[in-house]
């Protein structure tokens, strides 16, 4: 695994104060301590081209989406966490390539949209859950996004709950900070189509944003990577004019081929996007949500569960229809 210092003084020298970008509370850039992205052998879309050889969409299945490097989510389905975690970026640091982790176990988890509601059974609980999450990654790279939707989902919360959950956020990020100094935190921010660039970096901010490496965009959404850039942008622009830094940010692009028709839960005729890669107008383009897994009963998954992987729909995304 090779090993080197990421030369932040140089790049960050020629931008104006009030517009610097905070510098990452972590020295070590993941991205060039590996060869690449790993893949994961056991995604859903992995295993359902393992159990369906035979079937006629497996070729493209398996070309497409089986090995295009992607997130594994984890929650409580995961078992013990930092057990689950520490095997996983083992895996990935044996082979020498970067892993993608999503944590998704937030107290009062999509609270206000409820298809994927859930998460840990208390604040403290989630404490001790992320705490043991980094302690798994501990010093070998990785990548993370933390907690899609949590930023966005404040619809029908209170003030004590907002507050209590931007709390679980900067605890969290100040657990990775602590544990494992090789690791890219992506705080969630949502994506354009849910909150103001304006409001969508006061809660950054709010939350810990600081302490993070970056954010997050578009997360198992659909709007394109022009629209997310720009949002990104935007939001930078927010965060620079209050709060006198930056932040780099990355796009989930799994399944953004098509854009947007206005529907967030399995809208049929979307299209897979560009694949995992650094650059593309964000710090990352990254697929963060396999393109086939349901977002919940809804849509053209009406029946299914969140998650759930639908080869049917896996194959239209592929040819965007």
């Amino acid at each position: 695994m090779r090993r080197r210092l990421l030369a932040l003084a140089a790049a960050l020298s020629s931008l104006p104060l009030a517009l610097a970008a905070a510098p990452s509370a972590h020295a070590a850039d993941p991205t060039t301590m590996t060869n690449g992205f790993y893949v994961d052998p056991d995604s859903s879309a992995k295993r359902w081209v393992a159990g369906n050889p035979g079937d006629g969409r497996t070729p493209a299945i398996n070309a497409s989406i089986a090995n295009t490097p992607t997130a594994r989510w984890f929650g409580s389905w995961s078992g013990t966490i930092g057990a689950a975690t520490g095997a996983y970026v083992g895996a990935a640091d044996a082979r020498d390539k970067l892993p993608l982790l999503v944590a998704y176990n937030i107290y009062n988890r999509d609270y206000c949209g409820g298809h994927s509601a859930g998460g840990a059974s208390s604040p403290s609980a989630y404490a001790s859950w992320i705490a043991q999450f980094a302690g798994g990654i501990a010093g070998r790279p990785a990548v993370v996004v933390l907690e899609p939707d949590s930023l966005g989902d404040y619809g029908c919360m209170n003030q004590a709950q907002i507050d209590e959950r931007e709390g679980m956020l900067t605890g969290a990020l100040a657990e990775f900070n602590r544990q494992a100094p090789n690791t890219w935190v992506y705080l969630d921010a949502g994506n354009p189509a849910w909150a103001s660039a304006a409001t969508m970096a006061r809660r950054l901010h709010e939350a810990g944003l600081r302490q993070a490496h970056g954010f997050s965009l578009n997360v198992s959404n659909y709007l394109t990577t022009a629209e997310n850039t720009a949002y990104g942008a935007a939001v930078n622009s927010e965060l620079g004019a209050r709060y006198g830094y930056t932040k780099p940010f990355v796009v989930d692009t799994s399944r953004n081929g098509n854009g947007s028709n206005g529907q967030w839960c399995n809208p049929s005729g979307r299209r897979i996007g560009t694949p995992t890669q650094l650059g593309g107008g964000a710090e990352m383009l990254l697929w963060i949500k396999v393109p086939g897994e349901s977002d919940g009963n809804c849509g053209v998954g009406t029946g299914t569960s969140a998650g759930q992987f639908l080869p049917e729909v896996a194959y239209k995304m592929i040819y965007g229809y």
